[in-house]
């Protein structure tokens, strides 16, 4: 199940935090269909956040079409995304130029910021996409 981590200080909406988180784990294979989601009460005992804001997430997820909500029962998975599992072999080798990047000295915004400009050069076709 995926565990909701909600920065106050990041200035993204605390929907579309879970939203993007929600979207990260479908595409590194830690939720596949048929998978329940937290309840809106889970999440908000976990988060302390209002539970129209988990609502106003899945019900974005929904519309994108990626869970259903099954009413009585929770929400749902409906569809994967992407090709990248956790235990791929890239994992490991993002992982050691993480750990050599923060060994040079540069913070996580840094880091971001560096990883999204090589993003952007070598998929600039495919920008916008979700």
């Amino acid at each position: 199940m995926v565990e909701y981590r909600i920065d106050r200080r990041c200035g993204v909406a605390t929907y579309v935090q879970i939203v993007q988180q929600t979207k990260q784990a479908l595409r590194l294979g830690l939720l596949e269909p048929g998978d329940k989601l937290p309840t809106a009460r889970e999440v908000v005992e976990a988060t302390a956040i209002n539970p129209n804001t988990v609502l106003k997430a899945y019900r974005e997820l929904e519309r994108e079409g990626l869970v259903e909500a099954r009413r009585g029962l929770g929400t749902f998975v409906r569809r994967s995304l992407g090709a990248a599992p956790a235990d791929s072999p890239l994992r490991a080798d993002l992982d050691a130029w993480a750990v050599r990047a923060r060994e040079a000295g540069l913070e996580r915004e840094d880091v971001a910021a560096l990883f999204t400009s090589v993003l952007d050069a070598h998929f600039a076709d495919s920008k916008g996409d979700a």
